[in-house]
């Protein structure tokens, strides 16, 4: 299971309708609500410059989080919607749906590379690309690995590691329905740059027409 789910912290708003809402934001806090997981919805207020720093770090819609709100047990949650100002592009108003450990949910997992120092493709001098350090997968919210191993014990250079080649968690799915590729090993530059000097140099020792007259 994923190690640390970022906490997301809000309170109770007392009230409920357009008039606490608004209160709410000359308040300084985006309204919100919590649903789901078989127990009656809770109005929140999330302050709003803590919520536009968790939204500017990206992947909002789909990271896990720990709602804390004071006085209530935590439990884990997943943005199910963003309103936002038409014209200021600001949140206005989020709704959050709670899971339980049964429920799946779509997930950016990290990607972590295994025994890169004894990879027979790096040892020869070839060197790791890496096309995706994540991968958005499909998980039970309560069995959310901590990453996906890719294993470079055998890879060679010129190889190209793809989804199908990695050994996923135990109930995990890539949300992608295609083998797209992780990474490759491909040969440094140098030795592509030689290959080539050494391509130029059998051409120019080819006799033009003329020479061979």
């Amino acid at each position: 299971m994923a190690g640390e789910i970022p906490d997301l912290v809000a309170t109770v708003r007392t009230g409920t309708g357009k008039g606490a809402a608004r209160q709410a934001r000359r308040n300084g806090d985006v309204p919100g609500i919590v649903y789901g997981g078989g127990t009656d919805p809770v109005a929140l207020n999330i302050p709003f410059n803590y919520l536009l720093k968790l939204l500017r770090k990206g992947r909002f819609m789909s990271t896990l989080f720990n709602l804390k709100v004071e006085g209530q047990d935590d439990v884990r949650v997943i943005c199910r919607g963003v309103q936002r100002h038409v014209v200021k592009d600001l949140p206005t108003h989020i709704d959050l749906m709670r899971l339980k450990r049964t429920s799946r949910v779509k997930i950016f997992i990290p990607v972590e590379f295994a025994n890169a120092d004894t990879c027979p493709g790096v040892k020869k001098g070839g060197v790791l690309t890496v096309v995706r350090n994540e991968v958005e997968m499909d998980v039970l919210a309560g069995d959310i690995p901590d990453h996906i191993t890719v294993d470079l014990a055998n890879v060679q250079m010129g190889d190209v590691i793809h989804i199908s080649e990695v050994t996923l968690p135990e109930g995990a799915k890539a949300v992608i329905d295609r083998d797209f590729v992780i990474a490759n090993i491909s040969a440094p530059r140098a030795l592509l740059s030689s290959d080539g000097d050494d391509e130029d140099v059998a051409a120019d020792e080819v006799p033009t027409t003329g020479d061979q007259e």
